[in-house]
């Protein structure tokens, strides 16, 4: 039996939550190019609370600092976009993008030179979103990026 699932299509860049992180109206660079998603965050400390591992950071953007617990699922090698090999934390936490949330990978690097403080990549787009790379914020209509996101 071939059943198709319809795909939801999002533009190449969204505005996204990340709502046991407290973090909403993220502006986000859709990158199929990229396996893992990524988000800007400076590490304050790992930890372990009722035996799991845990790890505590700060996420800086619109001129806020947010601090984020969340359970630290591994420590990778993970390739950025100059090809340079770097060792980050990745956690697992639910993302949405438009209406849909599902839990996604995420690891935690220094994006302070990027223009986006969070890149979705392709391990979250599979099997639920088209991208169409012509259009912006096809997600969030209605929705203006949020303050201090530089325009691109």
């Amino acid at each position: 039996m071939n059943t198709k699932r319809e795909m939801r299509i999002v533009g190449w860049r969204e505005l996204v939550e990340l709502p046991e992180l407290g973090l909403s109206g993220i502006p986000a660079k859709i990158d199929s190019g990229a396996r893992t998603s990524s988000l800007h965050a400076e590490l304050l400390e790992e930890f372990e609370r009722d035996g799991e591992r845990f790890v505590r950071f700060c996420v800086d953007w619109g001129g806020e600092r947010h601090e984020c617990e969340a359970v630290h699922v591994d420590i990778r090698g993970i390739t950025s976009s100059n090809g340079e090999t770097q060792r980050r934390y990745v956690i697992k936490t639910p993302l949405k993008i438009g209406t849909l949330t599902f839990r996604a990978e995420i690891s935690l690097a220094d994006r302070s030179d990027m223009k986006f403080p969070m890149l979705i990549g392709r391990s979250s787009l599979r099997r639920r979103f088209v991208v169409d790379s012509g259009h912006s914020w096809l997600q969030t209509p209605g929705k203006a990026p949020v303050k201090g996101h530089k325009p691109v």
